[in-house]
């Protein structure tokens, strides 16, 4: 496993919730960390305060990942800062639940905008620093975009292409640049909420994942063999065998 000491990462929509786990997790094994927040100003700032706290550089981003500009912007300012790019964690994204006889246009385009747009704009920002460093892409796709959840159409179909963006970076971008997905399954923080208890017995592990499962596989991408590319690891549990 590569050390990540003076490596240099950055993630997308980290201000809180699993993407702030993933961004102090990469801060805890070494890495300097950049995060995006879009709306999560406050909550941006105080990520940044305990990445810090673990000796690392950081630095947080303003970025709407679904505006060419916004994204362009963020990531000459990560390198300019940083001095480079060795990560990227395309961990930006949005949920909801809907039944797909009445999705509308607007909702459709929003998922895609943000969940498979959003990674591409990002990555191709970055590509000519990580070609440069030799380095990884991750991407946080979903047990999802593996399979069909009837009541999130356009969220399942949205992860799904963001899965194949990913094998499709990972021989467009090679030997350069390693690119892989993690899909996480049902991941809760914290208490659990009783409508999400029953996922739990569904799940062979007998639990649901946490943000810290996520953020351990994250890590295993960043650091492991960079001959590894172009695979989608779920982190369910055993939840979609």
């Amino acid at each position: 496993m590569e050390n990540l000491h003076h490596r240099r990462a950055l993630v997308t929509g980290a201000a809180k919730r699993i993407g702030r786990s993933l961004a102090l997790g990469l801060a805890a094994a070494g890495a300097d960390v950049a995060i995006t927040y879009n709306g999560s100003k406050a909550e941006a700032r105080e990520t940044v305060e305990a990445l810090q706290k673990l000796k690392v550089r950081a630095t947080a981003v303003a970025c709407d990942v679904r505006n060419l500009e916004s994204v362009q912007a963020a990531v000459a300012a990560v390198v300019e800062q940083f001095g480079g790019l060795d990560i990227l964690v395309n961990n930006a994204g949005t949920f909801e639940t809907a039944a797909l006889q009445s999705i509308t246009l607007a909702q459709w385009d929003k998922m895609f905008e943000t969940n498979t747009r959003g990674p591409f704009l990002m990555s191709q920002a970055a590509y000519p620093h990580l070609r440069e460093a030799r380095g990884r892409i991750i991407n946080i796709g979903s047990l999802g975009g593996l399979h069909p959840w009837p009541t999130h159409g356009h969220y399942c179909t949205s992860k799904a292409a963001l899965h194949m963006l990913t094998q499709t970076m990972a021989k467009a971008f090679a030997p350069e640049i390693s690119v892989n997905c993690v899909a996480p399954g049902m991941v809760v923080n914290g208490e659990v909420d009783p409508a999400y208890e029953h996922f739990a017995k569904k799940t062979p592990m007998q639990r649901n994942g946490t943000p810290n499962d996520v953020a351990e596989a994250v890590l295993f991408f960043a650091r492991g063999p960079h001959f590894i590319t172009g695979q989608i690891l779920a982190v369910d549990g055993g939840l979609g065998l």
